[in-house]
């Protein structure tokens, strides 16, 4: 049995657009014989590749048929960039990369914005939790990660990037207000904190090591540079990456509440195949990972 690129292909669409519209466009072909593209599919296989929800989820056999996709992409870009061929006009790769949204919304797009001036790719970023991140790698819905895993994925190789280092912060007027005589734990339980989203665990995990008790009032702000800008405007107190925090620091309106930086180890990792366009990108990505972030501790 072989599985023909353009019915892989249009899988792959289907599933980043979201609906067979969308893909039929991006394809420059009629939703029809998007329908009939997949139907053909699924016969061939004798199984299902798509959930028809909207937007379209993939099916395990479907994400195994995605991967397929990407992977020859890839290499299709590869060999005509050996050959020295160009790319048909207009045409560039497609990259699907996941990070962390304190990556994305700091040190991240450094490194693509230099890769996207010497290779004809975009760029596909699914933003999501580091501790999560790894699970896009096996679905096969990206091809590389910043992840804080350090365990390759299956048909993956890891690279250390370094720590995300985090202090906590507050403007010197909430300091005043809610904790005037320093950040004990009794203090702590009633100031207003803020999270990423509910999956944020470096708050709790902060106030837990300094025996905070209670369960104190919070605001859910789930973009990094508006977080940031949460706790600037004094809204509660939170974690924030250096990277982040330091401007404000320098200028007297952010304050820290005490207590040694928390650091959260970061790793790229990314499909296991021989590619000069992905050795490209791990190079970018790690050099400048290893540039700007604090090493791991040994």
């Amino acid at each position: 049995m072989r599985i023909p690129f353009e019915l892989a292909e249009t899988v792959a669409a289907v599933v980043d657009e979201g609906t067979l519209d969308a893909a039929a466009r991006r394809l420059r072909i009629t939703p029809s014989a998007v329908s009939q593209r997949i139907k053909t599919l699924e016969e061939q296989l004798g199984r299902v590749v798509l959930v028809r929800s909207k937007p379209a989820r993939p099916t395990d056999a479907g994400a195994a048929v995605i991967r397929l996709a990407r992977q020859a992409a890839l290499l299709e870009h590869d060999t005509l960039a050996e050959l020295g061929a160009d790319p048909a006009e207009g045409a560039r790769t497609s990259v699907p990369l996941a990070v962390n949204a304190d990556s994305l919304g700091t040190w991240f797009l450094e490194p693509l914005a230099r890769l996207g001036e010497r290779h004809p790719v975009v760029f596909d970023l699914h933003r999501d939790d580091q501790d999560f991140t790894a699970g896009l790698l096996e679905s096969g819905t990206v091809m590389g990660a910043v992840t804080s895993r350090a365990t390759p994925v299956a048909g993956c190789r890891v690279s250390v990037l370094g720590a995300m280092r985090y202090e906590a912060v507050a403007t010197p007027a909430f300091v005043g207000r809610w904790l005037p005589d320093g950040a004990s734990a009794d203090a702590l339980g009633a100031a207003p904190v803020v999270d990423f989203d509910r999956r944020d665990d470096l708050q709790n995990e902060w106030l837990a090591a300094r025996g905070a008790k209670g369960q104190p009032p919070r605001h859910y702000v789930p973009a990094s540079n508006d977080f940031a800008t949460a706790v600037r405007l004094g809204l509660g107190w939170a974690l924030l990456p250096t990277f982040q925090a330091a401007p404000g620091l320098e200028r007297g309106e952010l304050v820290r509440l005490g207590g040694p930086p928390v650091d959260v180890p970061l790793y790229w990792q990314q499909w296991n195949l021989r590619s000069p366009l992905l050795d490209a990108i791990a190079g970018e990505i790690v050099a400048e990972g290893r540039r700007v972030l604090a090493p791991l501790a040994r």
